[in-house]
């Protein structure tokens, strides 16, 4: 017999009733139907440095983490996070109140909005955007803004006289994404100037998503928000070992701000996972500290692979936006004679067997995002191949 509610209203929270299952369940579902090479959702089908995983085996080994970590994240995991952060980019940090461990980067951007924001409060976001964004401005309260990236010769590209309009006296909030999923696109020094005199000027807190820091291509650059003028006491950063060390399902990520802002959002992370990732965090410590050539090894392994992927998509007829960054290549599928990046992706798998994902689940304007589609570069070359074999078949 079917439970008996209060009242006629839905089971979900309302807040929720628009989002429904992911666009990634769906098509992860459909590439394991239809043995299609799945290059939907992000994540490598390769683990990450051999070095690194021996390390969380010692943790467990050797008993670290094998109870309740630390609140805010073990001691060694915050010391390597802020070293990493001078190192690479000249902030310093006081590991004990300026660093906080979250279980991923998807829960310190649900614990940054639900500590930040208030019914009511607007937040700016580049669209398209991660779709976990959207969901928990909702649950915070928040009334999300978009602003668009738009296509101009061969990329996406912010204009800011638009994020400027976007803003109004309810505006609580930017959240940022660069280097930018799905387009690609990494913000530049300028473009970045331009946002930090207008948080300031509007007395603006900034939420900036950074998890692909180390994966820019040619002469792009990544630079932190918080090290430009005015932005180190109103910027709550988060960054990822998933990404850059391909152990995503370790789920460890982390935010660093003032400690003004990194008390407010353990406050609400505390009451989310409270802690999560015990053995895996003292490895991730181990790689942070891992050398230059690491880095550099894993960024020419992506650049070959955007390479492989983005000239066969081009080959096979698709409008290519060569991406500056991330490990995805957006698409525009007009040329091949669609219009509809739903109903494209739902009929590749059966049409030429791989799946990918349409750019439309990321926009709130699904008509500005209707003709794009993403593709997913992190696999190993010998995958790539036989999805770029496929998608130029006469069937395609």
């Amino acid at each position: 017999m079917a439970a008996m509610t209060s009242s006629s209203r839905p089971p979900l929270n309302r807040r929720l009733a628009e989002f429904g299952t992911t666009i990634f369940a769906e098509m992860s579902a459909l590439a394991l139907r239809t043995g299609a090479v799945n290059l939907g959702q992000g994540f490598p089908d390769t683990d990450g440095p051999e070095q690194v995983r021996e390390a969380a085996v010692r943790a467990l080994r050797d008993g670290r983490g094998n109870q309740y970590p630390p609140g805010p994240g073990v001691p060694e995991l915050r010391t390597a996070i802020a070293a990493h952060q001078e190192r690479r980019y000249g902030i310093a940090l006081d590991p004990d109140r300026e660093v906080l461990v979250t279980a991923g980067a998807t829960e310190a951007i649900a614990a940054a909005l639900l500590a930040l924001v208030e019914p009511g409060d607007e937040v700016v976001a580049l669209e398209p955007y991660y779709d976990s964004y959207a969901a928990c401005v909702a649950m915070a309260g928040g009334t999300r803004v978009p602003v668009t990236l738009r296509p101009h010769e061969g990329a996406f590209r912010l204009d800011l006289d638009e994020l400027r309009a976007a803003i109004t006296p309810r505006t609580r909030l930017l959240l940022i994404n660069t280097p930018h999923n799905p387009t690609g696109t990494v913000l530049t020094r300028a473009e970045l100037t331009a946002i930090a005199e207008l948080a300031v000027e509007r007395d603006l807190l900034v939420v900036t998503d950074e998890v692909y820091e180390h994966l820019t291509f040619d002469d792009a650059e990544h630079v932190p928000l918080a090290t430009l003028p005015g932005m180190r006491e109103r910027t709550v950063t988060i960054g990822s070992a998933g990404k850059t060390f391909s152990f995503t399902g370790w789920k460890v990520g982390w935010v660093t701000a003032t400690p003004e802002l990194v008390t407010a959002v353990r406050s609400a992370k505390q009451f989310l996972t409270y802690v999560s990732s015990g053995p895996f965090q003292y490895a991730v410590a181990e790689a942070l500290a891992l050398p230059d050539s690491y880095f550099t090894g894993f960024r020419a392994d992506m650049t070959a692979k955007r390479n492989l992927l983005a000239a066969g998509l081009a080959d096979a007829g698709f409008g290519v936006f060569r991406p500056q960054g991330t490990y995805f290549v957006t698409t525009d599928i007009r040329p091949l004679g669609f219009d509809d990046g739903f109903a494209f992706c739902r009929a590749l798998p059966e049409r030429c067997g791989v799946v990918a994902i349409p750019n439309a689940v990321f926009y709130d304007d699904r008509t500005a995002g209707a003709p794009f589609v993403r593709f997913a570069f992190c696999k190993r070359a010998n995958v790539l191949e036989e999805a770029v074999s496929r998608l130029r078949s006469p069937a395609a």
